[in-house]
């Protein structure tokens, strides 16, 4: 078996200080092309004493968007994220030049820097990424597990559109055996759904002792044992599991930014709203604003605002439904401001009164909270923060995705918090906006589910 090395943390920091050469690279090839080749020294000045600034805000910005966290993008990701990232250092170069006092860096270099340094800087990252995936190879994988949740992952890992994880070999029965002889044809071994205990614990030692790479799916069980506090009592050392919640420290800081952050962003909003007001009245009859009633922290019922998208009456003959893609009942400018998510500003201001956070879990209306608590006996372990605008299951998930999935990624989110964490998702949050899978509706009809039958030309299926 040709083992590959890993892409890890040491590597993805080499090359974002790569990054942040060619960048500077960039700029200096911006003041050549803004001066011809005769570029002011009092100009130049400001480079040279902004330089190392400029370098570390893009190691940082970098950082925030998982630019260089490579196994879940293509070419095309690359390229929005390389964008992005270049949007934010401009401003954040016009900042820090200010700031210093810099003054006689130009503007209009800054500007022909953003179409120079994102095309500089794509080819840069394209190499690494090539690289990433010569380093790393594709990974195959076996998944182990009962027949239903084994086809769930195989379809998962089917859809995903890098194709960096393989599915090689899948297991239903036997799990232990199956490790045992498969796991010299594999990277990677995926556990999804129940397995008992003994057998899981004798795949565990026997990965562990191979040096095995594990995967486990975030079943309860699982995500009670992220983020553990190690304690020692004497000679004896435990495992403190947890809550599902966040400090009081951590939550003081979160409201402070989210009040100071919506106050800023509804400012800086307020003419798309005022324009996107008068486009939601002229187009259909109705009010400007959707209030609909949703459930926050502690369970908490409030009034949600939107920019209204659909028709005045749009459930008044079918109860509550999912949205889904095509829906005849959005409007013309509805479907617009849905697509970019304008529709989505009016709730800075549920942010502003408290209703809300900027990141958390996206609040459910009463109708859905009951039937989820039902089939789910953990689904109200996610009111206990603030409900979010956009939080990690829109980032990482789509708008389709399972509830039971939604409630995996907002539990991780709970259980791994801090406020870095919530600005990564901010920053990562812009990309979506790009991506229009994720502004998708629920697809009702002409869904094909595939079965075992459609993987075993490509899938050795163990039965």
């Amino acid at each position: 078996m040709n083992h590959r090395k890993e892409w890890n943390n040491l590597l993805r920091f080499v090359v974002a200080i790569m990054g942040s050469l060619v960048c500077l690279l960039s700029i200096l090839l911006s003041f050549y092309l803004k001066f011809a080749g005769q570029i002011p020294s009092r100009n130049f000045i400001a480079f040279e004493s902004s330089y190392l600034w400029i370098a570390l805000g893009f190691i940082f910005i970098n950082f925030l968007f998982g630019t260089y966290i490579f196994y879940n993008k293509t070419l095309m990701d690359l390229f929005y994220f390389t964008m992005l990232s270049q949007l934010f250092l401009s401003f954040f170069m016009m900042a820090v030049t200010y700031a210093g006092s810099w003054l006689t860096f130009p503007r209009s270099v800054i500007l022909l820097n953003f179409f120079v340094g994102t095309s500089l800087l794509f080819l840069f990252n394209a190499m690494a990424y090539v690289l990433y995936h010569r380093l790393s190879g594709r990974k195959r994988v076996l998944v182990i597990g009962e027949n239903q949740k084994a086809l769930n992952a195989v379809i998962n890992f089917d859809r995903m559109s890098n194709r960096r994880h393989e599915v090689t070999h899948v297991a239903l029965s036997n799990y232990y055996q199956r490790v045992v002889e498969l796991s010299d044809e594999v990277d990677i071994v995926y556990l999804t759904g129940y397995i008992e205990e003994t057998e899981r614990l004798k795949i565990f030692d026997y990965l562990m002792r191979n040096n095995k790479k594990l995967f486990l799916s975030t079943n309860f069980a699982n995500l009670m044992m992220v983020n553990p506090n190690i304690m020692s009592f004497e000679d004896e050392s435990l495992i403190e599991v947890s809550t599902f919640s966040i400090s009081f420290e951590q939550a003081i800081i979160k409201r402070s930014i989210d009040i100071a952050s919506s106050l800023i962003l509804l400012f800086l909003a307020s003419p798309i709203m005022l324009i996107t007001a008068i486009a939601v009245k002229l187009d259909s009859k109705g009010p400007i604003f959707y209030r609909q009633v949703r459930i926050t922290k502690g369970s908490r019922p409030f009034n949600i605002l939107k920019f209204r998208s659909m028709t005045q009456t749009a459930e008044d003959e079918s109860g509550p439904v999912l949205a889904s893609s095509n829906d005849a009942r959005v409007t013309r400018v509805g479907k617009f401001i849905r697509t970019t998510r304008i529709d989505e500003l009016p709730q800075l201001i549920n942010v502003l009164v408290g209703d809300m956070s900027l990141v958390g879990p996206r609040p459910e209306r009463p109708f859905f909270v009951n039937q989820f608590n039902q089939e789910n006996a953990y689904y109200d372990l996610r009111h206990h923060v603030r409900a979010g605008i956009t939080g990690y299951a829109q980032v990482y998930g789509k708008y389709a995705t399972d509830f039971n999935n939604k409630l995996n990624f907002d539990l991780l989110y709970i259980k791994n918090y801090s406020i870095a964490f919530d600005f990564k998702l901010l920053f990562q949050t812009i990309k979506i906006l790009f991506d229009k899978v994720s502004s998708r509706g629920v697809d009702e009809e002409n869904v094909v589910i595939p079965t075992w039958e459609d993987f075993r030309s490509r899938i050795i299926i163990l039965d």
